[in-house]
């Protein structure tokens, strides 16, 4: 990317931050509230104990771990990404046409233009909860496995932003599909937080969220998958995320070629 260009994307998102930090204590309320919901996403799990000893086969500390991971991965993904949904709201209004006529990406435009720092809460406290599950779960500390809990979050993060990027495509070709892209977006994530054990196979298949925080979570414990797969899969989210932002781009380019102006 051009200096250039760089320079005007960190604009963007400075304007947006000084914009969004002029009413403190509203801004300050309002990321208080919002970083509420990593922790009643655990709280859901922890209930979940009172009534069983284990959850598809995986015990309370193991599932708190998996849910931590994928739920710190995606508010990484949220904050950094989440604000492409509004894509929808572009198509229709026109405004997307202001977009693609200036002399920058599209993608990082509506990346920076509404940067939502209030989301920062939600990061923050994802990322306590991941460093408490973490010493919870009595990891067998190797330097392989420090290095994996670091970049674990980053790529299932990334895996999550993919997905993101994908379901706000749809909105080219259908304007009202914010609710089928959220089924991926925030329904994934519902879905990755738990033991992948739980789903039958097909809901496996479909949503692929095993590598935002199961997969990742089997191999900083050090078992082996109930599911069967081999070892090595636990260590294959950073090639994951990367196929999924390759499909993203790739639908992402395809949307902007069939956009069709309002005429406003």
């Amino acid at each position: 990317m051009a200096e250039p260009a760089r320079g005007a994307y960190r604009e963007l998102v400075r304007a947006q931050i000084r914009s969004q930090s002029q009413y403190r204590a509203s801004f300050a309320m309002d990321a208080a509230l919002t970083s509420c919901v990593s922790v009643l996403e655990i709280l859901a799990i922890l209930v979940l104990f009172r009534v069983t000893p284990s959850l598809g086969g995986f015990s309370v500390r193991e599932a708190v771990l998996i849910a931590a991971l994928c739920e710190f991965a995606f508010q990484i993904a949220d904050l950094a990404v989440g604000n492409i949904e509004r894509i929808a709201e572009y198509v229709r209004t026109g405004r997307m046409d202001t977009v693609l006529v200036r002399p920058l990406s599209p993608l990082g435009q509506l990346l920076a233009g509404d940067f939502p720092l209030r989301k920062a809460g939600r990061v923050v406290q994802g990322l306590a909860l991941y460093a408490a599950a973490l010493v919870y779960a009595g990891i067998d500390w190797t330097p392989a496995r420090a290095l994996l809990a670091v970049t674990a979050p980053v790529a299932a993060g990334a895996l999550f932003a993919a997905a993101f990027v994908a379901g706000a495509t749809v909105a080219f070709f259908w304007i009202d599909s914010g609710e089928f892209a959220n089924a991926f977006t925030y329904g994934g994530r519902t879905f990755g937080t738990y033991p992948q054990t739980i789903y039958p196979a097909w809901m496996r298949v479909l949503f692929g969220y095993g590598f935002a925080g199961y997969q990742p979570a089997l191999a900083l414990l050090g078992r082996p998958d109930p599911l069967g797969t081999p070892a090595w899969v636990a260590w294959c989210t950073p090639l994951a995320a990367a196929a999924a932002w390759v499909g993203a781009v790739l639908m992402w380019r395809t949307g902007v070629r069939h956009y069709r102006s309002t005429g406003s």
